[in-house]
C-alpha cells in the first residue's frame, strides 16, 4: 500500500513541471483576454477603465461581426465536409492497394507536409490574375475569355479558398483514417464474406463501427483548426475583397491591430472560445454515446 502511494506521488512530481508550463501558457492568455474584454484596453493609450459587458454589446450589435461569423460557419462546414469526404475516400482506396501503398501515401501527404505560409504564397502565385499559371492556362485552352481573378473576384474567391483548404487538410484525414482501417481484424471481413455479406454491409457493420470514433475526433480537431484558421485566408486575400472572406479570427485581428481596440478584440476572442466549447461539448457527447454503444 505504501509503495502505491509513493508511486502516485512520484508520478505527479514528474508531471507537475509540464502541467505548470502548459497551464501557464493556456490559462494566462484566456484570463488576460477575459479581463481585457471587460475594459477599454487600447494598444496605444496606456490608460483604460472597466466597462463591464459593453464590449460584448458593441460586438454583438455590429453587423460586420455577424457577417464574419456566418462566413466562418460556411467556411468551416464546407471545408470540413470536403476534407472528410476526400480524406476518407482516399484512405479507403489506398487501404485496398496491394502494391506501392507507401508511394501513394507519400504523394497524398505532400500538401500537409508544407507550412501553411508556403502553401498560401504558392497558390497566390499560381492563381495570380495577371501572370498566374492557371488563369493563363484557362485562357489559352479557350475555357475563359479573359483572365479569371480567383483571389479578387467576389464570386470566385470563397470557393477558391475552400478548394485550397480542402486540398491542404484532406491528407491529415487520410493518414489518420488509414491508420484506423489497418487496425481492423481481417478475419471479420473473411467471416462476413463467408456469410454472404455484400461490400456495403461489410462497410456498414465492420468498417464504420471500428473507425467512427477516430473520425469523430478528427472532426472535432479539424472544426477547431478550420474555424480558427487565420494565416491561410489572411495571406491569400487579407479578408477581401469587400470583406467577402473575413472570418471571425480576421475580424478580431482587424479590430485589435486595425482600430487598436484590444478590449473589443478580446471580447471577440472570448465569444469565439465560448462558441467552440459548445460545439466541442456537442461533438464529445456524440462520441461518448458511440463509445457506450460499442461496449
Amino acid at each position: 500500500m505504501k509503495r502505491r502511494v509513493k508511486f502516485d506521488y512520484a508520478r505527479w512530481v514528474f508531471v507537475l513541471p509540464a502541467l505548470i508550463v502548459v497551464g501557464s501558457l493556456l490559462l494566462y492568455p484566456i484570463f488576460s483576454s477575459l479581463y481585457y474584454s471587460l475594459t477599454t484596453k487600447h494598444l496605444i493609450r496606456p490608460a483604460y477603465k472597466f466597462v463591464g459587458l459593453q464590449n460584448y454589446m458593441d460586438v454583438l450589435s455590429d453587423p460586420n461581426f455577424f457577417k464574419a461569423f456566418l462566413t466562418s460557419i460556411l467556411w468551416t462546414a464546407v471545408s470540413l465536409a470536403g476534407q472528410v469526404f476526400i480524406g476518407f475516400t482516399a484512405a479507403l482506396a489506398i487501404n485496398r492497394v496491394k502494391h506501392g501503398k507507401a508511394v501513394y501515401k507519400t504523394l497524398m501527404i505532400i500538401p500537409w507536409a508544407f507550412p501553411s505560409i508556403v502553401i498560401a504564397l504558392s497558390w497566390k502565385w499560381i492563381l495570380n490574375g495577371v501572370s498566374g499559371f492557371i488563369p493563363n492556362l484557362l485562357v489559352q485552352l479557350g475555357i475563359c475569355q479573359q483572365l479569371p481573378q480567383f483571389l479578387s473576384d467576389s464570386s470566385l474567391v470563397f470557393l477558391t479558398l475552400i478548394f485550397i483548404n480542402v486540398w491542404f487538410g484532406a491528407p491529415m484525414i487520410m493518414v489518420n483514417v488509414l491508420s484506423a482501417l489497418q487496425t481492423i481484424p481481417q478475419d471479420q471481413y473473411e467471416a462476413a464474406q463467408i456469410d454472404g455479406a455484400s461490400k456495403f454491409q461489410q462497410f456498414h457493420f465492420i468498417t464504420v463501427p471500428h473507425i467512427k470514433v477516430v473520425v469523430g475526433l478528427l472532426v472535432v480537431l479539424r472544426t477547431i483548426w478550420i474555424f480558427n484558421n487565420f494565416d491561410m485566408i489572411y495571406l491569400l486575400t487579407g479578408g477581401g475583397p469587400a470583406n467577402a472572406t473575413t472570418t471571425v479570427p480576421i475580424y478580431a485581428y482587424n479590430m485589435g491591430w486595425g482600430t487598436k481596440l484590444l478590449g473589443r478584440s478580446s471580447a471577440v476572442t472570448i465569444l469565439l472560445l465560448m462558441f467552440l466549447l459548445i460545439i466541442c461539448a456537442i461533438y464529445f457527447g456524440i462520441i461518448g454515446r458511440w463509445e457506450k454503444e460499442d461496449k
